[in-house]
């Protein structure tokens, strides 16, 4: 799954990465952000179906469906798999038609070992930015309040991630990048091979510390790497 990722990069740099403006919602101003964690206002994009151009808009990570009575079904939908998205009621049209991409330098993933959780900071091995594929719909509630919301998909892990979690975020490939976002394009059997497990290779992942566990931290320090340990150093050593 993915429950935590970091996007710490200025909205400048997000929007030379992917070719798209920032629009402000409500006010709210870009802030980099290094514990993004679920019901929390993220950057979302999106390809314009008028026009050709790409938005970078804040959406609400838990995907609530345009016919959803309540909010609240959204808390169950930050992540979906990848290998079945498209064929459930729950989110077959929005991946025929509302896909998206969420920016993000790096993702979080706890390692269960004995009664504890470590939790390891996963990027690209060059630092660079990434983008998890994504779904988005509109949703109105009963008081009429619009709310647009996104789920991140999910795909099997590759070899970095494997011992760590049974499920890793599809990481879109940057050549694919038009295709996953165009609006008018709807060949499902076309869309699914883009969501496969990121190359290990080009990743690398080292250990946090716990403060990435709190809500109410979100500074540099939820990512900053953690010395690996006496018998990491002769054994096992993350990178």
């Amino acid at each position: 799954m993915c429950g935590r990722f970091r996007v710490g990069r200025k909205k400048e740099i997000l929007e030379e990465e992917f070719g798209a403006e920032y629009e402000a919602a409500n006010g709210m101003e870009w802030v980099p952000r290094y514990n993004v964690a679920p019901g929390q206002d993220i950057a979302v994009l999106r390809q314009d179906a008028v026009r050709p151009a790409r938005r970078l808009s804040p959406m609400r990570w838990g995907l609530i469906p345009y016919w959803s009575k309540s909010a609240s079904i959204g808390n169950k939908a930050i992540n979906v798999r990848a290998e079945s998205a498209a064929s459930m009621s729950y989110f077959r049209d929005a991946f025929r038609s509302r896909r998206c991409m969420v920016p993000a330098d790096g993702f979080y993933e706890w390692k269960r070992e004995g009664i504890s959780k470590t939790p390891f900071c996963f990027t690209m091995r060059d630092a660079s930015m990434f983008a998890f594929a994504g779904l988005w719909e509109r949703w109105r509630s009963p008081q009429g309040q619009l709310i647009e919301s996104c789920a991140i998909l999910t795909t099997a892990p590759n070899e970095l991630v494997r011992d760590v979690h049974d499920r890793m975020p599809a990481i879109l490939s940057p050549e694919v990048y038009d295709l996953w976002l165009d609006p008018g394009f709807s060949k499902v059997e076309e869309l699914k091979p883009l969501l496969k497990p990121y190359p290990a290779a080009a990743m690398r992942r080292y250990r946090v510390s716990g403060r990435v566990n709190h809500v109410k931290y979100d500074d540099p320090e939820c990512a900053a790497e953690i010395e690996p340990t006496i018998d990491e150093q002769f054994g096992l050593r993350f990178e």
